[in-house]
C-alpha cells in the first residue's frame, strides 16, 4: 500500500450570510415574509417599524428601465433612517379608559360554525327515543365522514363500541340507521350515492309517480352517468322529455349532503403587484400595502456611534441593515419581473386567456439579466392584481404548441380554445377529442388527439360521451 500526495484544484461557490438570506427572502409569499419581520423584530431590538406615514421610508429610483409602453410604478427603498428619537406618553385606546373594554366585548361577539355532528346530536335529543337507542344513533354520527356517509359495515362498528354498547345486533344497527337517516339534511347517513340521491328523492315534493320512476332510474345509476337514454327509457317505459324531466330533478339534488357543515380554512391571497391600465399604456407597481416600513433603532445606533462596547449590538445592526437592504431587493426584483411579464403579455391583459403568449423562464432570466433559478423564485407565491383578475406570476409562463405559420402559441391559449368550442358545442352531439384537434388545426394550430384530451383533462372536462344530453 502506497501513500501519495496529490493537489487538487476545485471551484466551489461560497454564499455569504447576506446572499443566503437575500435568497431565501426573495422565495418567501407575502404571509411568511410578515411573519420573518416579525420575528426579526422580536429577537432583533436594532430594528423597527416605521408607524403610519410618519418617518416613512424614502424611495430611490429602481435600478432598471421598464420595456416600452409599461409604465413602473415607485420602487420601494429601505434606507438606514437617520432621525431623532421621540418618546410617545399617554392615552388612546388601550392605556386604560373606555376603549380597551369596548375592544375586548367586540372580540367576544364570534361566531362558531355549527358542526355537522351538533346539528344532527341536537335533532336527536328532541326525539322520544330509549337512552339505548340514542347511544346507537350518536355512535352512526360519530363514524359519518365530512361528506355525510356512512363508510363503516355493521361488523366494523361492533368491533369498535364493543366495550361500551357490548354486543349490537344488526336489527339494532339498522333502526339506529333509519333513525339516522330521517334527519336533516336529507341524504344524511347514506351508504352509496345511490342511496344518498334516494333518501332525498323520497323527502322530496315530487309526486307519487315521479318518485317511482326517479327511485327506477338510480337503480341503473351508471346508465345515467353514461348518457345511456336509450336503454334508460326502454327500462322505465315512458319518453325522451320525461327521462329528461327526472334528470334534472336528480341533478338538484345534493351527492355531498354533509359537506356544507365543514368548515374550510379560508386562505387569503394578497397581490403583490398591482397592473392598471392608462392612457399612456399599462402601469405596473408594488402593493405599498404589503411592503414591511423598517428602519434601525436610532437610539442603539447613537449608543453605538458614541464608542461604548458592544460586540453583540455592533453584530444585531449590521443584521437589521443586512435585512432592510434585502428587503428592498426583493421588492425590486419582483417588480423587475412582473414589467417583463407584462411586456410579453399584454396581449392576455387586452384580450384573456386566447392572447396569452408561450413564455419560459429563460426568456425573462436573459431580458433582465438574472439567473432562471432567481426568476422561477420570484414566480411562486407572488400575484399581480390585474383588471382580469388575481393570477400567480408563474400563471403567465406556459409551453408552446406549433402554428401553420412557424409561430409559436402558448399552450395556455390552446386550453382556452378547447375550452370555447366545448361550451359552444351541441349537448345533444358534443364533439370528439379528434374533431377538436381537427378544429384547431383548421385555425392553425397543430394539436393532436392526444394532447387535445391531456388539455381536457387538465381543466376537468368529460369526455363527448360523458357529455352528451337530451
Amino acid at each position: 500500500m502506497k501513500v501519495q500526495l496529490q493537489l487538487k484544484q476545485t471551484t466551489q461557490l461560497a454564499l455569504t450570510p447576506q446572499l443566503q438570506q437575500s435568497i431565501r427572502l426573495l422565495q418567501l409569499s407575502t404571509q411568511e415574509l410578515e411573519q420573518e419581520v416579525e420575528e426579526f423584530l422580536r429577537l432583533n431590538p436594532m430594528l423597527e417599524r416605521v408607524d403610519g406615514g410618519d418617518g416613512a421610508v424614502d424611495s430611490e429610483p429602481s435600478a432598471f428601465e421598464p420595456a416600452d409602453s409599461i409604465e413602473a410604478g415607485p420602487s420601494p427603498s429601505a434606507e438606514v433612517e437617520q432621525e431623532s428619537w421621540s418618546f410617545e406618553e399617554g392615552g388612546g385606546i388601550g392605556q386604560g379608559g373606555q376603549g380597551e373594554d369596548e375592544d375586548e366585548g367586540i372580540q367576544d361577539l364570534r361566531v362558531i360554525p355549527l358542526s355537522l355532528r351538533d346539528h344532527l346530536l341536537g335533532q336527536i335529543r328532541l326525539m322520544p327515543l330509549e337512552e339505548r337507542d340514542q347511544e346507537l344513533v350518536a355512535t352512526l354520527i360519530d363514524y359519518l365522514d365530512e361528506d355525510g356517509y356512512l363508510r363503516h359495515s355493521f361488523t366494523d362498528l361492533n368491533s369498535s363500541v364493543s366495550d361500551a354498547l357490548g354486543e349490537v345486533e344488526e336489527s339494532e344497527w339498522l333502526v339506529a340507521l333509519r333513525l339516522l337517516q330521517s334527519l336533516d339534511p336529507a341524504g344524511i347517513g347514506a351508504r352509496t350515492l345511490g342511496e344518498c340521491l334516494e333518501l332525498q328523492l323520497l323527502a322530496s315534493h315530487a309526486t307519487e309517480e315521479d318518485k317511482r320512476l326517479g327511485k327506477k332510474m338510480l337503480d341503473h345509476l351508471e346508465w345515467l352517468a353514461q348518457r345511456e337514454y336509450t336503454r334508460l327509457r326502454r327500462a322505465l317505459g315512458v319518453e325522451e322529455r320525461k327521462i329528461r324531466e327526472l334528470q334534472q330533478m336528480l341533478l338538484h339534488f345534493d351527492p355531498r349532503p354533509g359537506a356544507a357543515f365543514s368548515v374550510a380554512e379560508t386562505r387569503y391571497v394578497v397581490p403583490d403587484v398591482i397592473v392598471r391600465r392608462t392612457g399612456r399604456g399599462w402601469n405596473v407597481s408594488l402593493n405599498e400595502g404589503v411592503m414591511p416600513r423598517l428602519r434601525v433603532n436610532q437610539v442603539y445606533a447613537n449608543i453605538l456611534k458614541k464608542g461604548i462596547p458592544g460586540h453583540s449590538m455592533s453584530q444585531q445592526l449590521q443584521e437589521a441593515r443586512w435585512l432592510i437592504k434585502n428587503i428592498q431587493q426583493r421588492f425590486d426584483t419582483i417588480l423587475r419581473v412582473a414589467c417583463a411579464v407584462v411586456e410579453r403579455q399584454k396581449d392576455f391583459l387586452e384580450r384573456g386567456e386566447v392572447g396569452m403568449k408561450p413564455l419560459v423562464l429563460r426568456e425573462i432570466a436573459e431580458v433582465l439579466g438574472l439567473h432562471e433559478s432567481t426568476i422561477s423564485r420570484v414566480t411562486v407565491q407572488k400575484y399581480l392584481l390585474t383588471p382580469r383578475g388575481l393570477f400567480e406570476l408563474k400563471y403567465f409562463f406556459s409551453s408552446h404548441v406549433g402554428t401553420d405559420s412557424g409561430e409559436a402559441a402558448s399552450s395556455t391559449a390552446v386550453r382556452a380554445l378547447i375550452r370555447q368550442l366545448i361550451n359552444q358545442e351541441d349537448i345533444k352531439s358534443p364533439l370528439s377529442d379528434q374533431r377538436i384537434a381537427n378544429m384547431l388545426g383548421e385555425r392553425g394550430f397543430q394539436v393532436a388527439r392526444r394532447t387535445v384530451a391531456k388539455y381536457r383533462e387538465a381543466m376537468h372536462l368529460s369526455a363527448a360521451s360523458l357529455r352528451k344530453s337530451l
